[in-house]
């Protein structure tokens, strides 16, 4: 058993103590356990990746992805509209930077999440078994790669990335829920504040940080420690994984200083809207700020996860997107201001970012929120809750080549071609991350993952 100090001020803390490091009251080999007893389905497994950047509150259709600029007063986009690449078809006018991108893009305008509560449900719901999407894919992939030890599924919310932000908003739903699945196959939380993501990361006396000879000696040291007892067959092998975890460099994946300063800087939305842009009125200032300081560099660690091998992103940040003009949030026309523009931005430098890196088609994104907007504007410049149309947009993965999937009535109200609901996205991101004939033919895959898969996925309706 490997156990790493730092000596600081007369204190000794345990840092890492393999077969004590805990998650959701796991150790880490129970934790690797998991990925030895998921489903023996891993030829059904693809080389993919999905990262689900959730838009909670409820973004509008109108001034997203269907402006509807010839419709009455009231009803059209107040942020105007911008042309794309794509013939005929405009976005709402705070997204310059995707309407150039369009090409790249699939954008679906009958999407309808069929009511407008405010929950989680593309994600979470009972489409999905009352589990995150990812745990059902880690059922299946395993939680953690065999060697390396990285999460395949991982939830990221301001604090991943800004220590300063708020912590995740769960009032409406839980991002991290197993549905029953196994508390191992739960989304891996970094910034959360528990144990295991600061156990991940080596430390050394504080005195001695700035020695790198030292530094690399600790870690040979601990490395030859390691080899040794592994050659000689002391180790099981779950715990031979969890030193993987460690010594492997699963940990590098989360640091965001390891990143080249011009990328951080690419992604980067802080600069885009500055607290002191923001009126303070609103209770969700805060929200806002968060939104701003976290969603480029939340998109980056996505990338920098599924390039290195994680298959489930979700990517949230706190509750931004209603937009009722009321005590709580702006309007429609200052809220696309405030989180319109940071969109643009990240979407697109992470769509940039991932085709210059030749993983476009290994990567799919996919950005919606739990419903969308009246298609009336209210008496105080705001659009209220809206379960009949919301926007939904994919990229990557075979949804990279300008389409627009169905339409909408004149108002943006309804679904005007056939209705494209949540099972049919839910079964569209199974079936990019699984083979599901393959999986058919497995043993022991829960039903929760074969219901998921059970609708006709998006391709059907292109």
């Amino acid at each position: 058993m490997l156990s790493l100090y730092d000596s600081f001020r007369g204190r000794r803390r345990q840092f890492l103590q393999v077969g004590s490091l805990a998650l959701g009251g796991l150790t880490l080999p129970q934790l690797l356990a998991a990925n030895a007893a998921a489903a023996t389905g891993n030829a059904a497994v693809k080389d993919r990746s999905v990262v689900f950047l959730f838009l909670h509150g409820g973004p509008s259709q109108i001034e997203t992805f269907d402006p509807k600029l010839t419709a009455p007063a009231g009803i059209a986009s107040v942020n105007g509209e911008v042309s794309t690449k794509t013939a005929g078809v405009t976005f709402g006018g705070t997204f310059p930077r995707l309407a150039s991108l369009s090409d790249r893009l699939t954008i679906v305008r009958s999407f309808t999440t069929g009511d407008g509560n405010h929950d989680i449900k593309p994600i979470v719901s009972k489409h999905s078994s009352q589990a995150n999407l990812g745990t059902l894919y880690a059922r299946v992939a395993g939680a953690n790669q065999p060697r390396g030890g990285l999460p395949t599924n991982v939830a990221l919310f301001p604090r991943a990335v800004d220590e300063s932000t708020q912590p995740e908003t769960n009032s409406f739903g839980r991002f991290t829920s197993d549905g029953g699945l196994g508390s191992g196959y739960a989304p891996f939380v970094p910034g959360a504040g528990g144990d295991l993501q600061s156990d991940m990361q080596l430390n050394i006396e504080r005195t001695r940080v700035d020695d790198r000879r030292a530094l690399l000696a600790s870690l040979d040291g601990a490395r030859r420690t390691f080899d040794g007892r592994a050659s000689d067959g002391v180790l099981p092998e779950l715990q031979a994984q969890a030193f993987e975890t460690i010594l492997g460099g699963a940990a590098e994946a989360f640091n965001l200083d390891r990143e080249d300063a011009a990328t951080i800087e690419r992604y980067d939305t802080a600069p885009l809207v500055r607290p002191d842009q923001i009126d303070r009125k609103w209770n969700n200032y805060n929200n806002y700020v968060d939104n701003a300081k976290s969603l480029g560099k939340l998109l980056l660690l996505a990338r920098r996860l599924c390039e290195r091998g994680c298959g489930f992103v979700t990517v949230t940040t706190n509750f931004v997107w209603d937009m009722h003009s009321d005590v709580n949030n702006a309007g429609v026309e200052e809220g696309m201001r405030y989180m319109g523009h940071p969109l643009d931005h990240a979407v697109s430098a992470f769509l940039e970012d991932i085709e210059d890196r030749g993983l476009s088609d290994k990567i799919l994104l996919v950005v919606c929120g739990e419903m969308g907007r009246t298609p009336r504007i209210n008496s105080k410049g705001g659009r209220d809750h809206w379960g009949g149309l919301a926007p939904l947009l994919l990229s990557g993965a075979g949804f990279s080549d300008g389409r627009v999937i169905g339409q909408s009535t004149r108002d943006a109200g309804e679904p005007l071609s056939e209705p494209i609901r949540i099972p049919n996205l839910v079964s569209t991101v199974m079936h990019s991350l699984l083979d599901i004939s393959e999986l058919r033919l497995q043993r022991g895959v829960p039903n929760e993952i074969m219901q998921a898969a059970a609708a006709d996925p998006l391709s059907h309706f292109a």
